[in-house]
């Protein structure tokens, strides 16, 4: 049997092609960097491509593992693109870290397993023999990877500069660097620190380990012991995770810090002891590719490794309970509208009517939804009431009209930022851009409610045109279990009965203008439905009184206008009695009209 192992990482991508019978390696690639992150579509096709182009022949089997698999949507990406290169041939799809695990060989007598990254990031992933998976670290060069390259970089370059004030002239360390860099003052460190990107940052660690290994340098000697100590705890921490006290542990070690500094490695090792004494710690033996190789051969076996890398903080149970979210049905906004079919041949006017025609629907459709609408605004002034949130949820289209209604509360009912909330699927960039297989992250989804704290308190409502995008499905889940009310909001009325929503608002607003555009009629329906969620529970909440927002944020001229004509109408007071008023109050329109109508008294 021939396999394909395929390790892709921040620097470079490797691939093996192995007989499986004796291990022969039948051919060895080399490739440039395979974090999926930061590879578009096209990225992602070329680098494959190039891999396939290479082999002499095809592969049985395929194990593969990139940096940046964190989520289903994630794998289902690199899982797309395997099967297009190589169609038919059955593989397994993981992250990086799990690739680097499974190169290790398991000790018998070990209950877990944790490796210990170090290159130009740093990052711990543990596995207990009963399949819990743990990471610790690996967030990026400025809010993470301790004890990294980066790491170890930044720490020299500010103590260099301060040392460089107090002294009033460099450091030796500071002249290494500038050597290494090719720069002539070391004013020239600033502008370069400013640009110099990920790569560039950490390649300033070799001349700090060289400074400590060739002259016990002042300054490189105590970074390093501090960066030792750094990645010593990180991966007892781990361990204690997953491990009872007394089991023993097998560490790991990878990453260029860890294996080429070899004083600093005996550092590391001494520590992790003196942490976990039932240890027992090496280095990797043989390249990370390799477990690729080894979770490929295990294709079909029940141990095989985990495809991606588990959220934290998501319960088993959750994910039980969401094991039938899948689609009960193929939604209308899916159909063709038999009334567009010639949507492309119209005449503008024509055109014009029938996409105005078909939005004149809308009404009547939400109208029919009245009762479930009601409910959910009852429970969101319930949830206000008892300090608790309304937070929408959605991917796409949904998630930023839930975004939308969210980041306009403040302004318009001067309530906190956090009161009404916004999640979409891929985060902020997924705002302006479209985030590959952020819809299909259901694992996503949980992790993003766990995040916010959700509570019993709590309403939220998963927006989904179709109801068919996992992401929602796991914000609905992870809200449920933790005890906070529920509502679908979707397009798709064969969702009526769905066990898991508290309650479903689902307008049939049938086939799109546009077949399946749901920025059209759902996406008109869904902020028609959440200007009557929002406005109404804060009318119910007291902020309005009449049809006036007294609780108004003027935080602009043509908004104070606004509130200056708000408090004459509440009061009946002259224009210039508003306007001092609303500047004697710090412009509250409440305490502005309050106390006009206590000085009238």
């Amino acid at each position: 049997m021939i396999i394909l192992g395929i390790e892709g990482g921040g620097t470079r991508t490797s691939a093996l092609l192995v007989d499986s019978a004796d291990n022969t390696v039948l051919k060895t690639v080399s490739a440039g960097p395979g974090n999926l992150r930061l590879l578009s579509g096209e990225a992602l096709v070329s680098l494959l491509g190039e891999i396939r182009s290479q082999l002499p022949v095809e592969p049985d089997r395929i194990g593969i593992g990139f940096a940046g698999v964190r989520s289903d949507g994630d794998r289902e990406r690199l899982t797309r693109q395997v099967a297009q290169h190589w169609p038919g041939v059955p593989a397994v799809v993981s992250d990086d870290l799990l690739v680097a695990l499974e190169a290790a060989e398991w000790r018998g007598d070990c209950a877990v397993q944790v490796l210990l990254v170090s290159g130009t990031g740093s990052c711990c992933l543990g596995r207990h023999r009963d399949g819990r998976v743990v990471k610790v670290g690996g967030r990026g060069h400025l809010i993470g990877d301790r004890g990294s390259s980066c790491d170890i970089a930044m720490h020299t370059l500010r103590s260099i500069a301060t040392i460089a004030d107090i002294r009033a002239g460099l450091p030796p360390l500071g002249a290494d660097i500038l050597t290494f860099l090719q720069m002539n003052d070391p004013e020239s460190l600033i502008e370069w620190s400013m640009s110099a990107s990920r790569t560039e940052l950490a390649s300033i660690a070799q001349v700090v380990f060289e400074a400590a290994v060739t002259r016990q340098d002042e300054i490189a000697v105590p970074i390093l012991k501090r960066m030792a100590y750094r990645l010593s705890k990180d991966v007892v921490q781990c361990a204690a995770r997953m491990a009872k006290p007394g089991e023993k542990v097998q560490f790991v070690l990878n990453g260029s810090v860890l294996l080429k500094n070899p004083e600093f490695t005996s550092c590391v090792i001494g520590r992790i002891g003196a942490g976990w004494p039932q240890s027992e710690v090496a280095p990797l033996l043989r390249p990370g590719v390799w477990g690729a190789v080894e979770m490929a051969r295990k294709l079909g076996d029940e141990t095989t490794a985990r495809p991606f890398m588990p959220r934290q903080n998501v319960s088993d149970e959750s994910e039980q309970k969401l094991a039938n979210w899948r689609p009960v049905s193929a939604s209308p906004t899916e159909w063709q509208n038999p009334k567009s079919s010639r949507l492309s041949e119209l005449p503008l006017r024509e055109a014009i009517e029938l996409m105005l025609t078909e939005d004149a629907t809308i009404p009547a459709k939400i109208l029919a939804e009245s009762a479930a609408i009601e409910w959910t605004v009852r429970e969101v002034v319930r949830a206000f009431a008892e300090g608790g949130r309304l937070i929408y949820c959605g991917a796409g289209t949904s998630g930023r009209l839930g975004v939308l209604d969210a980041s306009e509360c403040p302004p318009t009912f001067r309530t906190p930022g956090n009161l009404v909330q916004g999640i979409i699927a891929g985060g902020r960039t997924a705002l302006w851009s479209a985030v590959e297989g952020a819809e299909d992250d259901l694992a996503g989804g949980q992790q993003a409610i766990a995040s916010r704290r959700v509570s019993a308190k709590d309403v939220v409502v998963g927006i989904s045109a179709s109801g068919h995008a996992p992401f929602v499905w796991g914000c609905l889940g992870e809200a449920k279990r933790r005890g906070a009310k529920t509502v679908l909001l979707c397009c798709n009325p064969a969702y009526r009965d769905h066990p898991l929503p508290d309650k479903a608002i689902l307008p049939d607003t049938g086939p799109e203008i546009l077949t399946g555009s749901t920025r059209l009629k759902a996406g008109t329906a869904t902020k028609l439905i959440l200007n009557l969620i929002t406005t109404l529970a804060m009318t119910h909440s007291g902020k309005v009184v009449g049809n006036l927002m007294i609780d108004l944020n003027p935080s602009n001229t043509k908004l104070r206008d606004r509130a200056v004509r708000i408090v004459q109408q509440l009061t009946g007071a002259d224009e210039a009695t508003a306007f001092g008023a609303l500047e004697g109050n710090g412009w509250l329109v409440r305490a502005a009209s309050e106390a006009l109508v206590l000085r009238k008294e």
